[in-house]
């Protein structure tokens, strides 16, 4: 048996190729249906995000991976000149390892994102709809997912923001405002948004230029919307606010800032401006009782919380190294199960057969005398079987599994076929 990994990422494959291989919804199923056809893998699973599309699978008996590499180019109709020299080929454990790693947030571009865990989990759930997956690639799976949890509850690795727009609304959360005002209404304004929504006490107003746009996004976040010419009646009732509007020119001058100033009476008023080009005129940072801040005093921020993420990478690192192990224990015992399993048959069904000739020469033994030999032929095949089940299953962890099971068959007579794991690629 082989596991494999194929595939491209942002490391080895530039946009522009990544943007070709995109998979999602019923392409996705359909790709996996077409390398089932190819008869090449026992199981399948694609994993298609924004940064990679990689091909996870178990591959048949003799299958060669030249042959799983003309299989994945042909799937997207690309020469194999043109794909290949974007393409991982990994093999063994190191895929353990990869999607380990993957799954932890490690090989992200963000380091330490959530969103991947989702997606991994998501890829696994559409193998299975597609009837691609078996009990290796599901145990691989949920091996990742168990590492990727592990990651983000044990360690540091996910808890400090490394976005802009969820800096932005943390920094306006800290003033611990009453109401504030997003403007905007593109992604960076949505994101923020979300952000201080999960707030409850906070009272969020969204104005933008096409009051339609604002009023879509303020019913989404029940909140208020507000058209363009209410902009210094927003300035004075907010606490907050925080800009985002993607306009190639400021937006939100000075001197309505001023305005609005005068008409708080002293109220303090923090002003978040994440948008490049700049939102908002840099001189009310001179105002008395305005807080200016705009997204190079964020970036620092964001510069620290990466620094901590960082920190914390040895951590996750050796979250990996323990849920590959389980998995890696895992597999190479797969090795001996068949046998053991036919070698504990073999056994109760003798124990079975010892038992009923020996009731049957006890005609007049009672329910309680029956019933404990019953329990000690039980019990001398448990006792039995102990030993070699644990010394088969220490040789398969030391890679010695397939002649060991091989032996035993030979020396107790069980059938003559090899261990299913047997063949080597």
């Amino acid at each position: 048996m082989s596991v494999v990994l194929l595939g491209v990422n942002h490391h080895t494959a530039p946009v522009a190729l990544r943007e070709r291989l995109a998979l999602s919804g019923c392409a996705l199923r359909t790709a996996l249906e077409e390398l089932r056809a190819t008869e090449l893998f026992s199981e399948a699973v694609l994993l298609s995000t924004c940064n990679r599309l990689e091909l996870y699978a178990v591959l048949r008996p003799q299958v060669h991976h030249a042959s799983v590499v003309a299989a994945f180019s042909a799937l997207y109709r690309l020469p194999e000149s043109e794909l290949v020299p974007h393409l991982s080929l990994k093999t063994g454990e190191t895929v353990t390892t990869h999607l380990l790693r993957v799954a932890c947030g490690l090989e992200s571009m963000i380091l330490g994102e959530d969103q991947i865990l989702g997606q991994v989990g998501l890829a696994f759930q559409e193998a299975q709809t597609a009837g691609s997956v078996g009990p290796v690639l599901s145990r691989l799976f949920a091996q990742a997912t168990q590492a990727g949890k592990r990651a983000r509850t044990e360690t540091e690795i996910s808890r400090f923001t490394t976005s802009v727009s969820h800096a932005g609304a943390q920094l306006v959360l800290q003033t611990a405002p009453r109401r504030v005002l997003v403007v905007g209404v593109g992604e960076m304004a949505v994101l923020a948004a979300q952000t201080l929504r999960a707030t409850e006490s906070v009272e969020l107003a969204v104005i933008n230029r096409t009051l339609v746009h604002a009023e879509d996004l303020a019913q989404k976040l029940s909140a208020r919307a507000l058209s363009w010419c209410q902009l210094e009646e927003a300035l004075t009732w907010a606490d907050a606010v925080i800009c985002a509007t993607g306009a190639p020119h400021t937006v939100i001058y000075y001197s309505e800032v001023a305005a609005a100033v005068r008409a708080r009476e002293s109220r303090p008023l923090t002003l978040v401006d994440i948008a490049v080009p700049r939102d908002i005129e840099e001189t009310v940072a001179t105002l008395e009782s305005v807080a200016y801040h705009d997204i190079d005093a964020l970036q620092q921020v964001i510069d620290a919380n990466f620094e901590l993420r960082r920190a914390a990478v040895p951590a996750v690192e050796q979250i990996i190294g323990q849920e590959t192990a389980r998995f890696t224990e895992w597999l190479q015992t797969r090795e001996v199960t068949p046998v053991i399993k036919d070698l504990r048959d073999w056994a109760q069904g003798l124990a079975q057969s010892e038992v009923e000739k020996a009731l049957a020469r006890l005609p007049h033994a009672d329910e309680a005398t029956q019933r404990a030999i019953e329990i000690l032929a039980h019990s001398l095949v448990n006792r039995l079987m102990h030993e070699p089940t644990l010394r088969l299953r220490s040789n398969a962890i030391e890679g010695n599994g397939v002649n060991y099971a091989d032996t035993v068959r030979d020396v107790f007579g069980l059938e003559a076929a090899r261990c299913p794991f047997a063949e080597k690629n």
